[in-house]
């Protein structure tokens, strides 16, 4: 099978490696994910119990906008979503954790490092189909987003 978008490669592959990493560390199967926002550096730090496995620049909210503060699961996930709110934007790889807050792929990448969302937690769209497949093989209920100021 030939996948055309390098975002559906690197999903696969990081399913692919973190099943293997279970079958070799039996531990780990047992591990939580989670993913931590610290909004003051616009980053997400990505855990599997204690091991870091990803660390990337996000965008928050800017000026005028909030970004909920507080430890959630995740609630649906939606391959694409497109934003009621504002103007049908799309939202690749949502993650949905506060009833419309999301973590999800942004096409603003140059605006990642600094706050510019209406409160979504935006991501490159690759490490958005990353998180997003994580959570999926994990499930949410193995799943914690933590963001702090």
């Amino acid at each position: 099978m030939i996948w055309r978008e390098p975002v559906q490669r690197i999903a696969i592959v990081c399913v692919l490696l973190f099943g293997l990493l279970n079958l070799i560390a039996p531990a780990a199967a047992g591990a939580r994910l989670v993913a931590q926002v610290d909004i003051s550096a616009q980053t997400m730090t990505v855990s599997l119990g204690e091991q870091v496995v990803y660390r990337w620049r996000v965008s928050t909210a800017g000026r005028g906008y909030v970004t909920p503060v507080g430890t959630y699961r995740p609630t649906r996930l939606h391959r694409m979503w497109y934003s009621r709110k504002y103007d049908d934007a799309p939202m690749p790889h949502s993650i949905f954790f506060r009833g419309g807050y999301a973590i999800h792929g942004t096409g603003a990448i140059r605006q990642l490092g600094r706050p510019a969302s209406h409160g979504c937690v935006r991501l490159h769209p690759r490490h958005a189909a990353a998180l997003y497949a994580l959570v999926r093989q994990f499930g949410r209920s193995n799943t914690s987003i933590v963001i702090r100021r």
